[in-house]
């Protein structure tokens, strides 16, 4: 063979047991298998290791992606809520993703939850339209209220409860974010969601997503986009476009890829929280992404 099998295991020892998560990937390089196992908390035994390496072997698979995560921090496109319609909120869509959410609600895993607020209002844009960027911000940022909103009633019509928090005080329509009320809440099987960015200007969401992520201990932040993953370039102009199984934060910045910001991107790196890309639009990717499917980007320091 000339594949070097990588193996990654991410360990982190909570109260109510054990929680792993592992990645493998396949690296071009001549030579037989190889494995390097990383540790973040608590130990692995040689036995598990061991069958963890064999179950590689015996695969055929070009990637396999297996976890278990305990605490999930969901990064949600605001752009994606406007669905075909190209504007608000689409209801379908809305519905599917919290249907998706309660479906990952299911297997176990603690949820809290960023939307960005893109398709009423970005302050980016706004300053490029002559509003007053500081302004144009904050009315972004009152834009993930109403995403949150949006959000936590089609949640309760489910039957999933929900905590709306916000960076920016701002009862009755949600309470002032704290770590320890979104983990609280999570930790209730509640589902946290935290809007308003990070409560200030010239940051966006992702940066904001990336901060709450490391705050509250996730094991890893899913990027929930348009498309499936992390490209070369993007895929909705250049059909050449190559996907990435895998990549670091170091060659992200190295190639310019926008899969975040720079702040979020170095923030991610700096605190080691890994970052998955997938399609969030196709309904039950998100299970599936749970379940272990290499459907998107694994990104990683």
């Amino acid at each position: 063979m000339d594949l070097l099998a990588c193996c990654r295991h991410i360990v982190r020892k909570k109260s109510n047991g054990l929680y792993f998560y592992l990645y493998f990937c396949r690296k071009q390089m001549a030579g037989g298998y190889g494995c390097s196992a990383f540790f973040r908390k608590g130990r692995l035994s040689s036995s598990f290791v061991g069958n963890s390496l064999r179950l590689l072997l015996k695969s055929n698979r070009k990637n396999i992606y297996m976890m278990k995560f305990k605490r999930i921090l969901l990064k949600l496109s605001g752009e994606s809520l406007m669905g075909e319609q190209g504007h608000g909120i689409d209801v379908k869509r809305l519905n599917e993703y919290a249907a998706q959410v309660k479906e990952a609600l299911s297997m176990g895993v603690e949820i809290a939850i960023v939307i960005g607020g893109g398709n009423i209002f970005r302050g980016l844009s706004g300053a490029g339209k002559g509003f007053d960027r500081v302004k144009g911000d904050q009315m972004g940022m009152c834009a993930t209220v109403i995403n949150s909103l949006a959000l936590s009633s089609a949640l309760g019509a489910i039957g999933v409860k929900s905590r709306v928090l916000t960076a920016i005080r701002m009862e009755p329509i949600g309470e002032l974010y704290s770590k320890w009320k979104a983990i609280e809440a999570m930790e209730r099987g509640e589902v946290a969601i935290i809007s308003c960015g990070t409560g200030n200007p010239y940051f966006t969401t992702d940066t904001g997503s990336s901060l709450r992520g490391i705050e509250v201990e996730a094991d890893v932040m899913l990027k929930g986009t348009r498309v499936d993953g992390v490209y070369t370039a993007d895929p909705e102009k250049d059909p050449a476009a190559v996907k990435f199984d895998e990549i670091t934060y170091d060659e992200v910045l190295a190639r310019g890829l926008r899969v975040m910001d720079i702040t979020a991107t170095a923030m991610c790196k700096e605190n080691g929280l890994p970052v998955y890309v997938f399609n969030m639009d196709v309904v039950g990717n998100l299970k599936r992404v749970l379940n272990g499917e290499p459907i998107g980007t694994y990104v990683h320091a």
